[in-house]
């Protein structure tokens, strides 16, 4: 085995300097407080920034190792002693202005990931999971095989898991160096064996070796008993602490009263949380040096391209398409065809250029198989090789097909949806609604939907005027649109395509809908490039008056409650707000390096508009408050439960000024929904194996009132799928748990993705959207490690 110094320089020469820099950095300067941190203890430095500062650092890295084409290469000395900004990365190496929005989203699930270890309840008391209970080899096991486990699912192109499995993996690596002695025992480097499953960990303790002495305060500087033995801290009462053993220690922490008290965890900066706080910031330095390490060595595992696309590196879009395949679509597919390739022409080795391409067909009675790559060639050849061809009565498989493509999307991406028919599977509208919300996709129908054309198309009933509803509802909580055309004409409106992958932001409409005789006005600020002006529908005359939007100055949200109990206190990530619960809403700014000038003030932003959809009806105003540097851009906001007791869904505007006191106003692109309970689906923490059982543990709790449920289960592919529970009456602040059984076959395709879905209806109230929940699993055929993960 390599030694720690050999081993770093194989990761090159300008790591090595990055890794120094940080170790010379003031802590205020390296890492940055967030909610979570601010929660518990100010000032401690937490698992999402140590997340994000690493693959900043990583980032850095590769954009000064891989000249930009057409601009000049980056220089170290230009970041030296300041803080890593995405927006700064991305201005630097893709242009002024250019978007981090998309790269910013895939660290947030990183983290989110990361964070969500210690809420789930498969993961929050598993030692395993956290280097506890001197589990050390077992925790390096498992840390090992969750970043093969991030490659191989990277390798399949489902960057979602990838990120989920690459948050549970820094997760516990860095509670290594806090959960450990390792700092305690001196230690400047991060543990040289940890990321290499080949090499056993030396020194560790054994079960009969005492570790800490008794400990009477909150802060227990000297309890470790002198040794040089590697240990870590015994957490709650499973399993049980032996005697002479170390506890994790802190408030939550029941094992720590019990002889020897105490504990050795570095958590954070409060004595009250970490009986090890003085040693927060050397622990913090090591465990951001080892997630470094990590992210590098993933960059080697599947290259630079691979890499950028597991964080989204690249401020372009995918370019997703649901064709319809029967007979009569020849005018649609091909203009499919035509924009496909336009974008790929003119975004061909440009920073634009979309990074992952999906591909469903549909018709009656199938649908499928998807088709994605990162190659836009490949891409280019499948779609060359549709053909209308065929065909059955009207009513289609297109939300099967769509449901099958938000699959495969990633998130914050544009798909759209090429028909003439409507959907035969009109009962999975809503599962896609929610589906499109949790993905944050936005899904354009194109519907050439002409009633005098009845070439390639057999009606066999008169069909309702109302059967294309479902698309309008899709659209609708996807912040996207439905477009109805006619054959001639399909080809100047497939142009919508090229726009929307142009990452552009959302300017809010006052009034917010359509009112006769009354103008729409749109603010246009400073910080806007360029305005995109869609009109379409029945519309006899308009003018525009003063247009003068595209800009990288746009938001990212998400929801999440605050837990008080549990192994650490923090704010447990929600996709959707539930009714009954105090949810804070967390803002992130993207692009906050577009201002005109760049010795301008940076824009303030001081609330959060909630407004109805579709009719716009203000629900309420809420302040934002700032959470840490401006310059980061995170801000957070309180949302009272009355406010989100609507029974339909909202948007959210963000409302602000800009450096020099202009009015800032943005949209977020999807509208949100509140889910009326509480749903927690949980699997397995490792993969899943052909001929295998896997057990998932589902929650779901009601904050708001009674409530009836009929509980239904589905997964993709269609392997066996039980559950215990199948219907639940919960009243207030009542929860239930339940069991499922997925049989994974022995025929089941390795390294593919298995999606398991479960839905709760409400029996009483019919018009109360369902409430889904999504958990996605990996089929592996061999251990990770023995497949891509060895050592250098």
């Amino acid at each position: 085995m390599l030694p720690t110094d050999e081993l770093l320089s194989h990761l090159g020469p300008s790591l090595l300097l990055l890794l120094q820099l940080q170790l010379l950095l003031p802590p205020a300067s390296a890492f940055f407080p967030n909610i979570w941190s601010l929660l518990a203890a100010p000032g401690s430095i937490t698992h999402q920034d140590l997340t994000e500062e690493a693959a900043l650092n990583v980032t850095l890295q590769l954009f000064l190792e891989q000249p930009p084409p057409g601009r000049p290469p980056l220089r170290l000395e230009d970041f030296l002693g300041r803080t890593l900004l995405a927006d700064n990365l991305f201005a630097a190496y893709f242009g002024p202005g250019s978007p981090s929005r998309r790269f910013r989203a895939a660290l947030g699930e990183v983290s989110r990931a990361n964070a969500a270890q210690d809420f789930l309840p498969t993961s929050r008391n598993d030692p395993d999971l956290h280097f506890d209970a001197e589990r050390l080899g077992q925790g390096r096991t498992r840390l090992v095989g969750a970043l093969g486990e991030t490659v191989v699912a990277a390798r399949a192109l489902d960057h979602t898991l990838a990120r989920q499995r690459l948050g549970a993996a820094l997760h516990a690596l860095q509670d290594f160096y806090s959960h450990s002695n390792w700092v305690e025992l001196g230690k400047q480097q991060p543990h040289p064996h940890l990321l290499w499953p080949r090499q056993g960990l030396r020194n560790v303790a054994q079960v009969g070796d005492p570790t800490c002495s008794d400990c009477e305060g909150l802060s227990c500087p000297g309890n470790l008993l002198g040794f040089t033995l590697l240990t870590s801290g015994y957490f709650g009462t499973h399993p049980s602490k032996p005697p002479g053993k170390c506890s994790h220690g802190g408030h939550f922490d029941q094992s720590s009263s019990q002889p020897p008290r105490g504990g050795i965890n570095k958590d954070s900066t409060s004595p009250g949380f970490s009986p090890h706080h003085m040693l927060h910031l050397q622990a913090a330095n090591l465990a951001l040096l080892a997630s470094i390490q990590a992210f590098s060595l993933l960059r080697s595992r599947l290259g630079d391209r691979g890499f950028s696309r597991l964080l989204d590196i690249t401020p372009a879009s995918s370019l997703s398409f649901v064709l319809d395949t029967t007979g009569s679509m020849g005018e649609e597919i091909n203009a499919a065809k035509i924009q496909a390739r336009h974008i790929v022409e003119q975004r061909r080795g440009g920073p634009m250029e979309p990074t992952h391409y999906v591909l469903v067909p549909f018709h009656d009675p199938g649908f499928g198989p998807v088709f994605t790559t990162s190659d836009p060639d490949s891409f280019w050849q499948q779609l060359n090789e549709i053909h209308a061809l065929g065909g059955g009565d009207e009513p289609e498989m297109c939300l099967s097909a769509l449901e099958l493509a938000l699959l495969h999307t990633p998130p914050l991406s544009d798909i759209f949806v090429f028909t003439d028919a409507s959907p035969k599977d009109a009962f999975l509208t809503n599962r896609v609604e929610s589906l499109t919300q949790e993905r944050r996709c936005r899904v354009t129908f194109l519907v050439t939907e002409d009633p005098s054309r009845v070439q390639g198309r057999p009606r066999r009933e008169v069909l309702s005027p109302l059967r294309f509803e479902p698309y309008e509802a899709v659209a609708l909580a996807s912040g996207g649109e439905v477009i109805f055309t006619k054959d001639q004409y399909i080809r100047d409106v497939a142009a919508i395509v090229g726009d929307s992958v142009a990452n552009l932001v959302t300017l809010p409409l006052e009034p917010p809908v359509v009112v006769p005789e009354r103008p729409l006005v749109f603010s246009v600020d400073g910080l806007l490039q360029k305005v995109t002006v869609r009109i379409h529908g029945e519309v006899s005359s308009f003018w525009i008056r003063n247009p003068a939007a595209q800009t990288s100055l746009d938001f990212l949200f998400h929801f999440g409650i605050p837990m008080e109990d549990g192994p650490h206190p923090g704010l447990y990530p929600l996709t959707q707000p539930v009714a009954g619960l105090q949810t804070q809403l967390l803002v992130e700014v993207t692009g906050l390096g577009s201002r005109r000038n760049p010795g301008d003030p940076l824009p303030h932003f001081s609330h959060i508009v909630l407004r109805g959809v579709p009719h716009g009806a203000e629900l309420g105003r809420v302040p934002l408050e700032p959470m840490g540097p401006r310059e980061r851009g995170l801000l957070a906001a309180s949302l009272p439960p009355t406010l989100l007791s609507t029974a339909g869904p909202f948007s959210l505007e963000l409302i602000g000024q800009d450096g020099v006191g202009q009015g800032l106003h943005r949209a977020a692109p999807q509208p949100c929904a509140v889910a009326p309970v509480l749903l927690e689906l949980s699997g397995p923490s490792g993969f899943l194996a052909p001929g295998t059982e896997a057990l998932l543990s589902l929650r779901i709790a009601s904050f708001s009132g009674p409530q009836d449920l009929d509980l239904r289960t589905s997964v993709n592919p269609s392997f066996a799928l039980t559950s215990n529970l199948s219907r639940v009456r919960l009243e207030q602040n009542e929860s239930a748990w339940g069991c499922l059984w997925l049989k994974v076959p022995d025929t089941a395709a390795s390294d593919s993705v298995v999606m398991v879905t479960v839905t709760a209806i409400d029996r009483e109230a019919s018009t109360v959207s369902p409430t889904h929940a999504f958990l996605r699993l990996l089929v592996l055929g061999a251990a990770p490690q023995d497949l891509c993960w060895g050592g250098l």
